[in-house]
């Protein structure tokens, strides 16, 4: 049987490795196993040295427990207090356990069959390597590895023999291992690569193998960290490594033939990177805030600072410690806070906090790794500034006892005096703002004393009209309180009191009408110049002895007067109860009462008249107009009567036709249905289309009763079966009235003036247009005066042109003469040809021998064009006229 060692480098200490289902043992192979599978530990004891320290959560070692491939077995046991076993045999340390304590410790591990309850047991001991002896023992089952093994670490891959099957035939079965984490320590300044550990299977002596590790760190990101020997299996560093960047590498250890066949199962290898001291403890913040109240007691909670130390923190490396070192100012005491030195909360020790006296404290924070060591820790600092907030324990005084102020007479909502106080509290707190109130001297509630929120003023207020003839001054006792309750604790008066003197100034007041407004009955009718009643007014400034003065301000119908110097009221004009100023039988009058004092000052006073009706009104007939077919319904039509006058000046109303027209009567009949309504109705059977007016005569009831002749407009018009009015002139005539007919006729002429003024003008401006061709010289028409010229400066081709050239068609070179007719005005460019002179006719009969002539020769009789010199050149040639 065999065995594979790894040994921490970085702890220095010897440990057992040993796996479930494994015989662990030291040397070679003892002895056959016996081929019965018997469940158990593979040792009684095991035995570890440490000449280092462990940490919290560090593996020791594995024990091994042949399970016979029953899988029921759960392993259990450790002191409960530094050790314990998980379930695939590892023991680890559960707290960090210095050198000196482990001078001896026997922990007892047992697995349990969880079906048939059974146990078994196995020790295994931790020891001192310093108290105990470098040596290597196989004795009883036990196996014990010592410092000695350290200096060349090796694993080997297991395989090993145990009992095979029914046969009797030995077989080779393959066992998974769980190998210890590697310790590297981090930043080491070591030649590199440094070795770690070598890693070996025991199939190496028959044939060649090669060893490679797989996994981040390696062959993947980052890579090249660790590199293996592929001959010799020796894993090795290359560089320094960082826990806080990679805190451990788990990586597998491969080994295969020359063929890259696998020879063994991969083992899982996990490196673990050893924390260092090398990062200070960093605040979260710069500066911390915080506030307590003052007057807190000590042990009042203030607030936390925080640091974090990105070395590991279950090490030492982590582990901070809090001090204040620094406190400003240091009043009432140096000391008057303190800080938990593994939390960072910060608390009060003394008591004096006093907002009026300090309103902040400053504190300087030092936090220090390893514990607090002052000698290997690393420190760094923060400011913490502390703001003591208020509470009410000042209340408001006011600056004097006696305030004074005065107010005019008969003032609202004007502020007297300003109340003054002072409060040692936080401004604009409600611990700082201050309530007034009024206690004394104010029984009819004339005052007020709202807070100014700028300034915590209490402004002495009107809201109420004070009388200077009733009273002259007041004598106010005024209180201020904070909004809040003093604090806890405090032994003073919650309020402090004042006395406020108040002088009532004089003022002209305006005269008073009493009562306003006045009211009268009275009939309508009464006649202009009726004396209606007496309207006088009072002047409140009895100590004055001012004059008053009477006028009218607001009298619609002008009915009215008054008397300036008595306020007598009389009318000039007759009250009509039917007037559209009268609503609901009143009508309303305004006067104005005037003093002569300084300034002036006058009042208002307004006369409600309640007029009661007489009867002078007719009644009219009501609607004044009405339809009727000309063969009408035997019903008839409903008229009743309207009178503006009030019952019983108004109906029962009695209807009657008027006896002329003699032909009302004989075609029209008058039934009075009752009170109110009459029924009219046609005498004769149909009545031809047209408008009809029935003079009806209607009587009231009043006391002296009133008669009327109304007429009632009835229009007799042609009915459709349903009785309504088709009828087109009575359409028409109902649609437009008098008037709108009239606009539309005006219209209508307007346009047609306008269309016939604008034909005129149109004809008008076209005898205009001739007349004025007619006058036109023809020498000067446009037409005649339009002329086209090849080049400036030249005439007028058919005017200026040399008649001589065409007498003299020789003197023109065919290679020199432009195309083109010469003008008279263009000077020539070569000498004409000359010709032989005609004798004059000797008379007029010679004409023919001129005709008959030929002086040309017949190829020169036409206009020819000749190419020379690159240009074209017109030769003229005078046609024969044969």
């Amino acid at each position: 049987m065999l065995q594979f060692v790894s040994v921490s480098l970085s702890e220095r200490c010897c440990i057992s490795l040993c796996s479930p289902q494994v015989t662990v043992v030291v040397g070679e192979a003892s002895g056959i196993l016996s081929d019965v599978c018997q469940r158990g530990f593979t040792q009684e004891d095991y035995v570890i040295e440490l000449d280092r320290e462990v940490q919290r959560g560090q593996a020791l070692c594995n024990v091994s427990f042949w399970d016979c491939g029953g899988e029921r077995v759960r392993l259990d046991g450790g002191d409960g207090t530094d050790f314990r076993v998980s379930q695939d045999g590892a023991v680890y340390a559960l707290r960090r356990l210095p050198l000196d304590e482990l001078s001896k410790h026997t922990l007892l591990i047992y697995a349990r069959d969880t079906h048939s309850k059974q146990v078994w047991k196995t020790r295994v001991h931790v020891k001192n390597a310093a108290h105990g002896h470098h040596q290597q023992k196989v004795n009883g089952g036990s196996s014990v590895l010592t410092q000695q093994q350290r200096s060349v670490p090796e694993v080997l891959f297991p395989w090993r023999s145990v009992v095979a099957a029914g046969d009797g035939a030995l077989r080779r079965v393959k066992r998974d291992w769980v190998i210890p984490p590697i310790n590297v320590p981090e930043n080491s300044r070591g030649q590199f690569p440094e070795d770690l550990v070598r890693i070996r299977s025991d199939r190496d002596k028959n044939r060649m193998l090669r060893y490679s590790v797989t996994g981040p760190g390696a062959d993947q990101p980052p890579t090249g960290i660790f590199i293996i020997n592929p001959i010799s299996g020796q894993l090795s560093v290359t560089k320094p490594l960082d826990r806080e960047h990679i805190s451990n590498f788990h990586l597998r250890a491969h080994a295969v033939d020359l063929n890259g066949n696998q020879v063994e199962n991969p083992i899982d290898i996990v490196i673990n990177v050893i924390d260092q001291n090398d990062n200070r403890p960093e605040f979260t913040h710069t500066i911390f805030n915080g506030s307590v109240p003052e007057g807190s007691k000590p042990g009042s909670f203030v607030m936390t600072v925080t640091s974090v130390d990105k070395d590991d923190p279950k090490t030492a490396n982590g582990m901070l410690r809090y001090k204040i070192l620094s406190q400003n100012p240091q009043s009432p005491s140096s000391n008057m806070f303190t800080i938990n030195n593994r939390t960072g909360d910060i608390i009060t020790v003394a008591a004096g906090l006093d907002r009026e006296k300090v309103t902040q404290y400053t504190l300087i924070i030092q936090a220090t790794d390893m514990e607090g060591n002052p000698t290997y820790g690393l420190s760094n600092t923060a400011t913490t500034l502390i703001r003591i907030t208020d509470v009410n324990d000042n209340p408001p005084e006011f600056t004097t006892d006696t305030f004074f102020g005065e107010v005019h007479e008969n003032r609202v909502n004007v502020i007297v005096a300003n109340l003054t106080v002072t409060d040692k509290d936080q401004p604009h707190t409600a611990a700082w703002s201050a309530v007034y109130r009024i206690i004394a001297g104010d029984p009819t509630g004339r005052f007020s004393i709202p807070t100014d929120p700028t300034t915590n003023e209490g402004l002495l207020t009107v809201v109420k009209p004070i009388d200077f003839e009733l009273t002259r001054s007041f004598m106010l006792t005024v209180e201020a309180e904070n909004e809040i309750p003093l604090a806890r604790g405090i032994h003073l008066p919650r309020q402090s009191s004042a006395t406020v003197s108040v002088r009532i100034l004089d003022m002209n007041e305006a005269p008073e009408f009493s009562p306003n407004p006045k009211s009268i009955k009275l009939e309508e009718g009464l006649p202009a110049g009726s004396l209606l009643t007496s309207f006088t007014a009072q002047d409140p400034d009895r100590f004055m002895r001012q004059t008053v003065r009477y006028s009218k301000m607001f009298d619609p119908a002008n009915w009215l007067e008054i008397d300036p110097m008595n306020g007598r009221i009389s009318t000039i004009a007759v009250l009509d109860r039917e007037s559209p100023y009268v609503k609901n039988n009143l009508y309303n009058v305004t006067f104005m009462a005037s003093d002569n004092g300084i300034p002036p000052a006058s009042g208002t006073g307004t006369l409600q008249m309640y007029l009661l009706d007489i009867n002078d009104n007719a009644p009219h007939v009501f609607p004044p107009e009405v339809e009727m077919c000309e063969r009408p319904d035997p019903s008839g039509i409903n008229i009743t009567a309207n009178d503006p006058d009030l019952n019983p000046n108004a109906g029962p109303f009695a209807f009657e036709l008027a006896n002329r027209p003699t032909d009302v009567r004989r075609n029209w009949t008058l039934a009075r249905l009752n009170g109110e309504y009459a029924q009219l109705r046609l005498r004769i059977g149909s009545l031809a289309s047209g408008i009809y007016e029935i003079p009806i005569i209607i009587t009231d009831s009043g006391n002296l009763p009133m008669s009327n002749t109304s007429y009632l407009r009835v229009k007799v018009c042609q009915c459709d079966h349903h009785g309504d009015c088709v009828d087109m002139e009575r359409i028409i005539a109902a649609g437009l009235g008098t008037g709108a007919i009239i606009a539309i006729l005006i219209c209508i002429i307007i346009l047609l003036v306008l269309v016939l003024a604008f034909v005129m003008w149109m004809k008008r401006r076209d005898k205009e247009r001739q007349a004025k061709q007619l006058l036109i010289d023809p020498e000067d028409d446009v037409r005649d005066n339009i002329l086209k010229y090849d080049e400036e400066g030249g005439g007028e081709e058919d005017q200026d042109y040399d008649l001589s050239q065409l007498q003299q068609p020789d003197a023109l070179e065919p290679d020199c003469v432009k195309v083109g007719i010469r003008r008279m005005d263009e000077r020539p460019l070569h000498h004409d040809h000359q010709y032989p002179m005609r004798s004059a006719a000797p008379h007029p009969g010679d004409i023919g021998d001129f005709i008959h002539e030929v002086n040309t020769p017949l190829h020169q009789d036409t206009i020819q064009y000749e190419g020379s010199r690159g240009g074209q050149c017109l030769k003229n040639v005078m046609l024969n006229l044969n």
